[in-house]
């Protein structure tokens, strides 16, 4: 038996009062357009799936789920999973360099979680957050949801230009927050030197500002040794650090970390509990497992060594197509690269001509809070084959001729 079709209603005028936060997301589009189902899409946030380990994945999902039924309960632990706690404690401690405990980490759903529940519990409506310029969307409509005003900080080859931030001057604001991404700035993939790191924490403590440090694909870097976190070089407590599997492993998991300075643990772990409770308690287990034995580091290698090879493929058909006329930003590092090219034609129409090949582009305008990006796009090439980037630029590059 078919279920009966749900009717569809038409749209209605609100003619309820609403909270500011909900005034706020009534008056902003935020939900997100559908993405066109092209053969060769250079779409942002997808990691090559085609390439997870399912087979082991589903021995670990068997192997809990036979093991007993406590993951049908309510969980008792506010911060999640121990294990994965700890477990993430001691990858954190050996990859980047993050100084914490696991009663330093919360489990979360994933960064955007995170961003939330630090925008609840320490800004108010008009207080003020220094971002990067460009700098990640998703967190910028976050912060905005929660009525935070914007100071944008330019960016350059050695990211967060530090010394924009704003002093404690009567005729200046105060900023409560900044928020980065320091081991690959989004978009540009700028990493911030470790000059300015130092310099980023100076300003911190002299304002009582706290940091944002978002290392959102961190475990990516191709010939370079990474520069220590934010958070492992911070001594003063001023670091927030939140990071996510949706890039390493894979988005439906949805299980990210927050590691926050002890003072604001429990905190945070009350709001987070009045949230959502928990996290499914299954997943949590399996992944624990998945980091305990040696899994998570033995994926990492190889998708490195797969991504470092499309990157490749990806830097060398951009230059063998547009040579001079495209400036490449970023490609040491992360799944993705920036690239400017030198052309006439609007984003709009670039992104329209490549659909029509089949082609999908990411424009990198909408990551500006000022004016900027004409004729820069974000290239993810984790998904694809190099013989998909060979061809997918080739085609990018006939259609913006034509022109």
């Amino acid at each position: 038996m078919q279920p009966a079709a749900v009717p569809t209603l038409p749209a209605q005028p609100l003619t309820v009062a609403l909270s500011r936060y909900g005034t706020t997301l009534a008056q902003t589009s935020l939900t997100p357009q559908p993405e066109p189902d092209l053969p060769l899409s250079f779409r942002y946030g997808r990691p090559a799936l085609s390439e997870f380990p399912l087979n082991l994945w589903r021995k670990l999902l068997s192997r809990r789920a036979a093991a007993g039924s406590s993951w049908l309960d309510y969980a008792t632990d506010v911060q999640g999973y121990l294990p994965l706690r700890q477990a993430i404690a001691k990858y954190l401690g050996r990859a980047r360099a993050v100084q914490c405990q696991p009663e330093q980490i919360i489990i979360t759903n994933g960064t955007q979680q995170g961003l939330d529940l630090t925008m609840r519990l320490l800004i108010e409506a008009g207080d003020s957050i220094a971002i990067e310029d460009p700098g990640y969307l998703s967190a910028r409509r976050i912060f905005q949801s929660h009525g935070a005003k914007l100071i944008p900080i330019q960016v350059d080859a050695a990211g967060l230009r530090v010394n924009q931030l704003p002093d404690q001057l009567p005729q200046r604001p105060t900023v409560r927050l900044v928020y980065v991404t320091p081991s690959h700035q989004f978009p540009t993939g700028a990493t911030l030197s470790l000059p300015r790191r130092l310099e980023l924490l100076r300003w911190a403590q002299q304002m009582g500002a706290m940091i944002l440090e978002d290392d959102y694909d961190s475990e990516y870097r191709y010939g370079d040794r990474p520069i220590p976190a934010l958070q492992g070089l911070d001594c003063n407590q001023s670091v927030l650090y939140f990071g996510s599997f949706s890039k390493v492993l894979f988005p439906a998991l949805r299980i990210g970390y927050l590691v926050l300075p002890p003072s604001l643990v429990a905190l945070f772990a009350q709001a987070k509990w009045l949230q959502d409770r928990q996290l499914p308690t299954l997943e949590q287990q399996m992944l624990s497992d998945f980091m305990a034995e040696g899994y998570l580091e033995s994926h990492i290698r190889k998708m490195r060594s797969r991504y470092d090879c499309r990157r490749q493929a990806l830097v060398q058909a951009l230059t063998a197509q547009f040579g001079e006329g495209a400036a490449i930003f970023g490609e040491k590092a992360g799944l993705h690269l920036m690239v400017q090219l030198q052309t006439q034609l609007s984003n709009e129409e670039i992104m329209a001509r490549a659909a029509e090949v089949g082609v999908g582009l990411v424009s990198a305008q909408p990551q500006y809070l000022n004016s900027g990006g004409q004729g820069e796009f974000i290239l993810v090439y984790g998904e694809l084959s190099e013989a998909q980037i060979q061809t997918g630029i080739q085609r990018l590059a006939e259609v913006i001729r034509q022109g």
